[in-house]
């Protein structure tokens, strides 16, 4: 009997043991889940190692592929924030979950300040709110300020929720612009001298009307006049294109200043047949560039003086260093520009007086061309200019391109 007592009483201390093994176990279980974290896993013994390990294991994955998608989520968050275009996040009752900051400048919205705000408080433009409530996404929104033009569109994603995009168009909408004004010049350009010379055509090719050998002179004469002023046209156009085509230019050498300037001088008084007094002032020099280039734009601006200028006149050209930079200015005593029309002399077909513009023989496009040709050589156009007293027009070089008597500079 004494022997049944003593087998039961170690079996009952065996079990009181194993029962505190293991609630000591559950006890540092319980108490670290109620703040789980992978470096304060209690370790156990026995099954308890085993389990544990396990345990041990299964978190480092699940903080490896937090970690990895912590990562992924801020490297897209970056990519996000670093487009140009304008992203915003939207729930399913239009309110602001997300942005990036090329949203936050187009909207004026705060990513922070502005998180739960409906978007329609802030974007208060009424096709913006009548748009996105209409619900039909299909086309984008054209929403135009003062300055801006930009296009968005909206994309439904997830559940219920829309993507606002927005993108900056006012350059490619101020390109189609002149796009579609610089055909229309054109075409009207065009129109004129190729209906004088249809009406012409059809004239001299009736044999039944009346004409004397004087007559037809003249309309020989006028027709010749017009065919010209379309291929001043051509060739401009074909000039201006050719600059437009390459940021530099394709050969460039030191340029002898002293009978490239007077080149254009000798031009000038063969243009003006002796109407008008043409003079020069050259200070020994050469210019690094390309002397087609330059000569085809700074020939457009000794024309205009003559042209502009009325008989009696004078043209003044002259090359002189100021400060390091090369000045190549062409003065006139002529009818000169009104201020207001001077920031828009290089547009094409941009005429102060269209009818007097045409009847000088211009383009249209003269300026235009120096405007390209000295951008291509890192130089500017200066305009100064008064009513009845005469106009400056300047082309200045940067100091790299100027380049002393005698002394040979490499084109960078």
């Amino acid at each position: 009997m004494s022997i049944a007592i003593i087998v039961l009483a170690a079996i009952a201390v065996v079990l009181v043991i194993r029962v505190a093994y293991h609630q000591l176990h559950l006890t540092a279980l319980r108490g670290w889940l109620r703040r789980p974290q992978l470096e304060t896993l209690p370790r156990g013994r026995g099954v308890w190692e085993e389990a544990l390990a396990e345990l041990h294991r299964f978190l480092k994955r699940r903080d490896a592929e937090q970690e990895s998608l912590d990562q992924s989520l801020a490297r897209f968050r970056a990519a996000v924030r670093a487009l140009p275009d304008g992203v915003v996040i939207l729930d399913r009752e239009h309110r602001i979950e997300w942005a990036n900051p090329t949203a936050a400048h187009h909207f004026g919205i705060d990513a922070r300040r502005d998180l739960g705000q409906p978007v329609v408080n802030l974007i208060r433009q009424p096709d913006f709110v009548t748009f996105l409530g209409a619900g039909d996404f299909s086309q984008p929104l054209a929403l135009r300020t003062r300055d801006t033009t930009l296009s968005v569109r909206v994309i439904e994603f997830g559940e219920e929720q829309k993507l606002l995009n927005s993108r900056n168009v006012t350059a490619e909408e101020r390109i189609d612009t002149m796009r579609r004004d610089f055909v229309a010049n054109v075409s009207h350009e065009l129109k004129t001298p190729v209906t004088v010379l249809s009406g012409f055509v059809e004239t001299l090719s009736d044999e039944s009307f009346p004409m004397s050998p004087a007559q037809r002179g003249r309309y020989l004469a006028m027709m010749a006049e017009q065919a010209k002023r379309m291929q001043r046209l051509v060739e401009d156009l074909l000039t201006l294109s050719a600059l437009e085509s390459s940021a530099a230019p394709a050969e460039e050498r030191p340029i002898e200043l002293l009978p490239f300037v007077e080149r254009l001088a000798d031009e000038a008084r063969a243009l003006s047949g002796g109407r008008h007094r043409v003079e020069s002032e050259v200070e020994d020099g050469r210019l690094l560039g390309s002397a087609a280039e330059l000569h085809s734009a700074l020939s457009n601006l000794v024309s205009n003086a003559v042209r502009y200028t009325p008989d009696g006149g004078s043209v003044r050209l002259a090359w002189r260093v100021v400060d390091g930079s090369g000045v190549f200015s062409v003065s006139d005593s002529g009818i000169g520009i009104e201020a207001r029309h001077i920031p828009r002399l290089t547009e094409r077909f941009y005429r102060v007086d269209s009818g007097r513009s045409r009847e000088t023989g211009g383009t249209g496009l003269g300026l235009a061309i120096v405007k390209h040709a000295l951008t291509r050589h890192q130089a500017a156009l200066d305009v100064v200019s008064e009513p009845g007293r005469g106009s400056t027009f300047s082309a200045v070089f940067p100091p790299g391109r100027v380049l002393p008597p005698g002394e040979k500079k490499q084109a960078a």
